[in-house]
């Protein structure tokens, strides 16, 4: 048995990759366990997962395209908006339950050691079940459209890589702060529910951005799931490449990330005694 000793004042900010590593079967375990409980008891069971974004998908085509008429140019509107959805609801979904992960794990943190970053993690896994079914559905619609596939289709994993990034750095800070401030955990819905709207899901950001002072379009991309979306949708669509304003919401998203990740570590060593 391995001793590991836990010392609050050290102030290293490193991250451990050889200690994550060596706990990858706990990692696969807790996201194992979070998919079952996620549909267990249900009688529908997994068939939510396919429900959610197809009713999602209906909204978004009866009030933004049909009562709101945005156009998409020559992409039909359900394919346009099922790209933003899949994007959003992997964001949202991993924000929210990693959000509140660590203070859902109390018990587990008090009595056992392991990295504590292994928890918010295990989110983005389960949550890459709910982006495979949207993204089928996407599929779907572009058959169904006669919508063929571009060649931009090699930067679709650059721009996933972006998705898991974006949720999992203001999952893993959220899971930090709100170990400390309680609060945080109220803020978590509100992001979600505001930052729907000012992400381009349901409408292109040209419709935005065009209509404002290039100072303020540079504060819209400060939204790292601005540029996020927009990239997913040319990578898979062939629609317009993102804007050189869009760039500011990658730098935001490696900034947060890298801060996000400081800060988790810098709180992991006192987190059983503030749980």
């Amino acid at each position: 048995m391995n001793k590991v000793i836990i010392d609050s004042k050290n102030r290293s900010l490193g991250i451990n990759l050889r200690e994550l590593f060596k706990f990858r079967d706990l990692f696969m375990v807790l996201a194992y366990r979070d998919y079952r409980i996620r549909y267990a008891q249900t009688y529908l069971g997994f068939l939510w997962a396919i429900i959610q974004p197809l009713a999602t998908l209906l909204v978004l085509v009866l009030v933004f395209n049909k009562a709101a008429g945005i156009k998409t140019g020559t992409v039909p509107y359900p394919l346009f908006a099922a790209c933003g959805m899949a994007v959003w609801t992997y964001f949202s979904y991993v924000l929210s339950q990693a959000g509140g992960s660590i203070i859902a794990s109390q018990s587990m943190i008090q009595k056992i050691y392991f990295p504590r970053l292994i928890i918010p993690f295990s989110k983005a896994l389960v949550g890459v079940i709910d982006f495979l079914i949207s993204f089928a559905l996407i599929i779907i619609l572009m058959l169904v459209y006669r919508y063929s596939l571009s060649w931009t289709i090699v930067y679709l994993p650059l721009y996933f890589l972006a998705i898991i990034l974006t949720a999992l750095s203001i999952g893993v800070l959220f899971s930090a702060i709100t170990v400390r401030y309680r609060d945080f955990q109220h803020i978590i819905p509100f992001i979600v529910q505001f930052g729907l709207y000012i992400t381009p899901v349901a409408y292109p950001a040209d419709l935005v951005v065009k209509r404002i002072p290039t100072w303020a379009s540079m504060i819209y991309y400060l939204n790292p799931m601005a540029g996020v979306t927009e990239g997913f949708r040319f990578s898979l669509l062939g629609t317009d490449p993102p804007s050189l304003l869009s760039y500011i919401s990658f730098a935001v998203v490696i900034v947060l990330f890298i801060s996000s990740l400081l800060y988790f570590n810098r709180t992991e060593k006192i987190m059983a005694d503030l749980v």
